[in-house]
């Protein structure tokens, strides 16, 4: 998703300048300013926290941004409390569709936020399409309309190679909290149940099984040796068939 930021400000800017831009048409329009607010880091020399960098930066956008504007947000409110963070990312939504009334495409891993599509006119939802095969998690890297169902961090953290044992408790805790199993009593209730990760020990995930082709049962049958070199050139043929439907 920060690439597709990246990629439509960098589209705009190329359009603007009378340039190819990658698609097959494109209706862009004038724009007279872009704004970015994508990644995450703190200002040291001046005593900045991530998240004051990225409210600061958000503050520049909302207060300068004209109709004409072009802005990306990547993961507004991230680097605070949860709710803490819906809620700025909320307001500043609202802002730039009522205030600003400019084009913007805003990043968020907040599903709740979703629902401004049915409540204000000129948002709209769009999704990274993700497919689930055999127990894996398959990213095709392709934008459909709509929201997301559900979130994909901790399956994420697997393929980033996070300890068996983390991985393992983090899907507990996920689902105790889906349960809504939060709040005070919710976190004591995790702490309890927590073990010591040096005493756990999380056997590897099974992988799913994984039924046989019919181009697989086909060559449990043949006896290579016995087969002519016509024989094998048919035999050839007969498995690219078998195979080119399923593509």
């Amino acid at each position: 998703k920060s690439t597709f930021l990246r990629q439509n400000a960098l589209i705009a800017v190329l359009a603007q300048a009378g340039g190819f831009v990658p698609a097959g048409s494109a209706r862009i329009g004038r724009v007279d300013q872009v704004f970015s607010r994508v990644g995450a880091s703190d200002d040291l020399a001046r005593g900045r926290s991530t998240f004051m960098v990225e409210m600061v930066e958000t503050a520049a956008i909302l207060n300068q941004a004209g109709a004409r504007a072009f802005v990306i947000l990547d993961e507004i409110g991230r680097g605070t409390a949860t709710y803490d963070g819906l809620s700025i990312a909320w307001a500043v939504l609202e802002h730039l569709h009522g205030v600003n009334r400019c084009r913007a495409l805003f990043a968020t891993h907040y599903h709740e936020m979703t629902a401004l599509a049915e409540r204000l006119d000129g948002v709209e939802n769009a999704t990274v399409a993700v497919r689930e095969w055999e127990g894996e998690v398959i990213f095709l890297h392709e934008l459909r309309r709509g929201a997301a169902d559900r979130s994909y961090g901790v399956q994420v953290a697997r393929l980033a190679g996070l300890p068996d044992a983390v991985i393992g408790r983090a899907r507990e805790v996920l689902d105790m909290l889906e349960r809504g199993d939060q709040g005070q009593r919710g976190a004591k209730t995790l702490i309890d149940d927590l073990p010591l990760f040096a005493a756990v020990s999380v056997p590897p995930a099974r992988p799913a099984p994984i039924k046989a082709s019919a181009v697989e049962d086909r060559l449990k049958t043949i006896h290579p040796d016995a087969l002519s070199p016509r024989e094998a050139l048919a035999l050839l043929y007969e498995l690219r068939e078998m195979i080119v439907p399923e593509a």
